[in-house]
């Protein structure tokens, strides 16, 4: 007896196998999802790389979003993913896929045993794919063939005249009758636990990808759905990457190694300080903070200040230290100052003896010249007053 629902009544689901596409020598398995709204035949049609639990589930929040509503009763054929046992009419689903049935507020129907026609609006669907939109097309990739299928669905599928109801699947199509969808999808990716090894990197679905240092030796979580690879710490996102369908590759090693060399170049840095300050004492500590704060490497100042230690000594240097430190001045050039004005500097010469013993006894009060230059300057104010040189001149004689 045929059967037809009315609207928003059925959805038929089902897979169908499409070969496989090929991304550098790895091939991956291709398989198409396809939903059918049995009253208007409006079809949903997902491609994906996977059966799993969380692809099935994820292919069908896409279609209830993408046709706006569940209908009441889904039907299956025996899945796995859906149907965990049969035995003639008694049928046993699966506990997560009942969870996720009671969550849309839809009926899951399953197929009899080998009674396909039971859902013969799917399995005709699917056969319409392989004749109408398989043949003569290429691929790049996942993405690039569900591109393709969403613009025959709209250009040709849904519009096109069918055959059975006189009508396009479009303008047959009444959403309104559709029951309404969470405004929060459950989060279906799928999901792996991946430890951390030594070199950065963690195993998913036959790629590497890379984290940060901190995290060698943990095990973290791994979600991934047909776009991208999230790593978690518990709930915490540390990074995310495009999906690759390729095997064997590496994500992320440039950006993490860089990362690492420069926490490595940090600490040989650390190191060096805390040499510094064991050999000149705790007064440098402050001297390096402040020297800091300047515009100059602290790295090469540190180096420098070193080569110092190695070339005068470590008193020589925490003296000329804290000279600089009392002047303010901050930099390894001006303790490398400071330490060559101390090995130039010239003995106290002896004062000058005369040959007559009381010259040698006299003492003298110094002189300031300043006073002596003041003395000047009124001595000769007060010999030419101002005007005395014009009132001399004869008038009408130039000066020659």
């Amino acid at each position: 007896m045929r059967v037809e629902p009315g609207p928003g009544e059925r959805f038929e689901v089902d897979w169908g196998h499409f070969g496989a596409l090929d991304y550098n020598g790895a091939p991956r398995k291709l398989y198409a999802l396809c939903l059918v709204e049995a009253h208007s035949r409006e079809m949903y049609l997902e491609f994906t790389h996977s059966q799993s639990f969380e692809t099935f589930m994820r292919c069908h929040i896409h279609a209830f979003e993408e046709l706006g509503g569940c209908a009441r009763v889904l039907w299956f054929d025996n899945l796995a993913t859906a149907v965990a046992e049969h035995e003639g009419n008694l049928v046993r689903f699966n506990p997560r896929f009942l969870a996720f049935a009671r969550e849309y507020g839809f009926i899951p129907r399953a197929c009899h045993v080998a009674a396909a026609w039971e859902k013969g609006k799917v399995e005709r669907a699917i056969g319409y794919v392989r004749q109408n939109f398989w043949p003569l097309r290429s691929f790049t990739d996942l993405s690039d063939v569900n591109s393709q299928a969403r613009r025959w669905l709209q250009e040709v599928a849904n519009q096109r005249q069918h055959r059975e109801t006189g009508q396009s699947p479009e303008a047959r199509f009444q959403p309104e009758f559709l029951r309404l969808i969470p405004l929060l999808a459950p989060d279906h990716r799928d999901t792996a636990e991946a430890l951390v090894h030594k070199d950065l990197r963690l195993s998913f679905d036959g790629n590497r990808y890379c984290v940060p240092p901190r995290y060698v030796g943990r095990t973290l979580t791994v979600k991934a759905d047909s776009s991208s690879v999230t790593v978690y710490d518990q709930s915490a996102e540390i990074i995310r990457y495009a999906r690759s369908w390729e095997r064997g590759r590496t994500f992320g090693a440039e950006r993490f190694q860089k990362q690492l060399f420069a926490q490595l170049a940090a600490a040989q840095r650390s190191a060096a300080q805390q040499r510094l300050i064991r050999l000149l004492g705790p007064a440098s500590e402050y001297y390096l903070r402040k020297l800091a704060e300047t515009d100059r490497s602290l790295a090469r100042q540190v180096r420098e200040l070193l080569e110092l230690v190695r070339e005068y000594g470590p008193e020589s240097v925490a003296a000329a230290l804290d000279k600089a430190h009392a002047a303010q001045a901050f930099g390894a050039d001006s303790i490398a100052n400071l330490l060559r004005q101390q090995q130039l500097r010239r003995d106290i010469q002896p004062p000058l003896r005369l040959k007559h013993p009381e010259l040698n006894t006299l003492a003298t009060d110094p002189l300031s010249l300043a006073d002596h230059d003041a003395l000047i300057l009124h001595s000769k104010a007060v010999l030419f007053p101002v005007g005395y040189r014009e009132a001399r001149e004869p008038v009408g004689k130039s000066i020659g």
